[in-house]
């Protein structure tokens, strides 16, 4: 009778260890299945050999996103290409156009300098000068002076567009940052340099009209 109680005990434990080990999969009966079981393709990963395979099952499936449709959470594209050699005319129009995000508050302004001393200080300056230290006022390896967003009066009046464009494509003897800073990014950056060039100009010492009568 021992021996019979420890066979059927070891049983019970072996059927509880198996069942408790079994991983249920199936969740029944499922009341939209084509909703809760969607096909699920990688985009741009699809081969027109499968393409065509799916079409043969009725099923038109193309990856090529529709014309004109943006990411959700991208912002508008920039809509100037790059000027080909010895042309000015996108970056002229680049001009009228804004920026497209909101004015960064105080939090997001420290990401904006972090990411302006971090990509752009060594050239320009961490006062935005245009004294980094690629130029060192001459004594650097870069010959070339970086422009001058608080001296500069030609960079002081320079729009948002303009500013991007040369962010985006490079200008001069400035390469392009478009593999460093996404749209958002360099956006972030233009609106800290105007910051910067705005907070200068409140600060400026007002001119005095030296005709004035004493």
């Amino acid at each position: 009778m021992k021996k019979l109680s420890i066979i059927f005990s070891l049983l019970v434990i072996i059927a509880l260890v198996f069942s408790c080990s079994e991983v249920k999969r199936d969740p029944g009966r499922v009341y939209m299945p084509d909703m809760a079981y969607s096909r699920a393709y990688e985009t741009y990963s699809v081969t027109d050999e499968q393409r065509k395979a799916l079409l043969d099952q009725g099923i038109h499936y193309s990856n090529i996103p529709v014309e004109g449709t943006i990411k959700r959470g991208e912002l508008m594209p920039f809509p100037f290409p790059k000027d080909a050699q010895g042309d000015s005319t996108n970056y002229v129009a680049s001009k009228q156009f804004k920026s497209q995000i909101p004015t960064p508050d105080s939090i997001q302004m420290i990401e904006a300098e972090r990411l302006f001393l971090v990509n752009c200080a060594i050239c320009h300056g961490p006062k935005l000068d245009g004294n980094g230290p690629l130029y060192r006022q001459g004594e650097g390896p870069f010959p070339a002076a970086p422009a001058n967003f608080i001296g500069g009066a030609q960079y002081k009046s320079m729009p948002e567009g303009q500013m991007f464009y040369s962010v985006a494509y490079g200008k001069n003897k400035m390469g392009s940052y478009a593999s460093q800073l996404n749209s958002r990014q360099r956006w972030m950056v233009i609106a800290y340099i105007k910051s910067k060039q705005a907070a200068a100009a409140s600060q400026a010492p007002a001119t005095t009209d030296s005709t004035a009568k004493k």
